[in-house]
């Protein structure tokens, strides 16, 4: 495996997902310093954003994979490939708009913002958009052009930013403008709006890629991709409730304002465990086209083994990172959300599990077996929600944590043990078993003896200790002749 090409493509994309989210990390202590969690105002932030990413899910039903998919086909037409993406996907998202909009009532009623339709507007508007977004930006993926994708990235977060700074450190202090700030719940509202004039944005900026909608239609195409999709649909939704799930029923499971106030928690301290999330997401973004290529090297069974060794190598060490300076990190959110910050191990480990899942996926994916990605994903995510209906009323959000943790877990094991009887690939058990034996063996000792200690000293001997495990990825990186 060409280990230069995979992390020459991986900062790339990375930059715009990790400056990106980290650009929306500095939110976060301004949203959670600003909003009480007596007032589960962030709570609401979380709650809608999780029926976001479900509803993302179903209006791109799985065309993001599909356009690489048949892309990638010899003697197929890419770009009728793109336009019919484009098609399918923008026609769901208008006719989504028509539905939310003839019963917006009624349906913000059922989701419990009923004294708030305009909200679950607001919100309709940015999924849709944000779904034919999507396909447009797995084009300048496929077609490898990663400035333009990250330009298109920052086009939305830079304004975001600039926007809710705006709304939080100026507006309370402005007199004309705080009767403003005050009717918009304290800025909660005010920050939907601020998506959607952003999201807005960008796709008036894509204007240029959504010409490519006039490469026609292809029928039959449309029904062999529908065909291949629907599977990854089923995916993808499974896979999104195992994300989204606990903070959808959370409120529900604890109704009430204690619900929110939890979930506001909850929400807040994930934000800090989220630096996996944005491990994954790039490492997606560059390796998903190069194992979806042409060349059969690229499809070889020891490509794929050697990404998902890499994987668990540096995602450990980006929880250890986290973990040892977390004195320094727990500052990213506000005093009255930081009880929750034991959640943030358990769900850093469910990240990486979720990590080393989608790696594990592409053996159903490159013998167009996806229904069994489904069944797998669906498993995972009874038990996360058994876990969550199960706990949640006794032990609030260390029920989500756990659920998360026990859902990921046992589908990564389950796709594993079947990968191997259909598509099998050496993995090097032995090198992936020390660094999980050396990380493990790091954390123990952070957790019963470093965390007792004071913060400056905590650190300092996490710096030493991160320092061995770099010193020992190294060497294996070496020794393995992958740069």
């Amino acid at each position: 495996m060409n280990l230069k090409s995979l992390a020459k493509d991986t900062a790339l994309y990375g930059l715009v997902s990790i400056v990106g989210r980290f650009l929306n990390y500095l939110l976060v202590p301004v949203h959670t310093y600003m909003i009480p969690a007596e007032s589960g105002g962030y709570g609401v932030v979380s709650n809608l954003y999780a029926y976001t990413a479900l509803f993302l899910a179903l209006l791109t039903f799985g065309m993001e994979t599909t356009l690489f998919r048949f892309g990638s086909k010899e003697g197929t037409d890419d770009k009728m490939v793109y336009s019919n993406a484009l098609r399918m996907v923008g026609g769901v998202g208008l006719g989504f708009l028509a539905v939310v909009f003839l019963l917006l009532h009624p349906i913000a009623g059922a989701m419990g913002y009923g004294a708030h339709p305009e909200y679950i507007a607001i919100f309709a508007l940015i999924t849709a958009q944000d779904a034919f977004q999507a396909i447009m930006f797995s084009r300048l993926r496929q077609q490898r052009r990663p400035m333009r994708f990250v330009a298109l990235k920052f086009a939305f977060i830079i304004p975001s930013i600039l926007l809710n700074l705006f709304i939080f450190l100026v507006m309370p202090k402005a007199p004309a403008l705080q009767g403003v700030f005050e009717q918009f719940n304290y800025g909660v509202g005010l920050i939907f709006l601020t998506n959607l004039l952003c999201t807005t944005g960008v796709s008036l900026l894509f204007i240029p890629e959504i010409r490519g909608i006039t490469y026609g239609f292809d029928r039959a195409m449309a029904k062999e991709m529908l065909r291949y999709s629907w599977p990854l649909l089923l995916l993808s939704l499974v896979g999104i409730l195992n994300q989204v799930a606990d903070k959808i029923l959370l409120p529900k499971l604890m109704p009430g304002e204690e619900g929110m106030v939890q979930l506001g928690i909850y929400g807040a301290c994930v934000k800090v465990a989220m630096i996996m999330s944005l491990l994954t997401q790039a490492f997606r973004y560059a390796y998903e086209p190069i194992v979806f290529a042409d060349s059969r090297d690229r499809n070889s069974p020891a490509t794929l083994a050697d990404g998902t060794k890499y994987f668990i190598i540096f995602t450990l060490l980006a929880f250890l990172a986290v973990m040892f300076y977390l004195p320094l990190v727990q500052h990213f959110i506000g005093g009255d959300y930081r009880e929750g910050l034991g959640v943030i191990p358990i769900v850093m480990m469910a990240e990486i599990f979720m990590g080393v899942y989608f790696n594990l996926s592409f053996w159903y994916k490159l013998t167009d077996q996806n229904w069994w990605g489904a069944i797998i994903s669906a498993v995972g995510v009874a038990v996360m929600i058994g876990i969550n209906v199960a706990f949640v009323p006794r032990i609030g959000y260390w029920a989500c944590a756990w659920g998360g943790f026990a859902g990921y877990g046992v589908s990564m094991l389950i796709s594993w043990a079947l990968g191997q009887k259909k598509y099998p690939i050496p993995y090097d058990l032995k090198a992936i078993g020390k660094f999980v034996l050396l990380a493990g063996a790091m954390f123990a000792l952070y957790w019963f003896w470093l965390r007792t200690l004071p913060a400056w000293l905590q650190m300092a001997l996490g710096t030493v200790l991160l320092g061995l495990y770099g010193l020992v990825a190294w060497k294996e990186i070496k020794s393995s002749k992958a740069i």
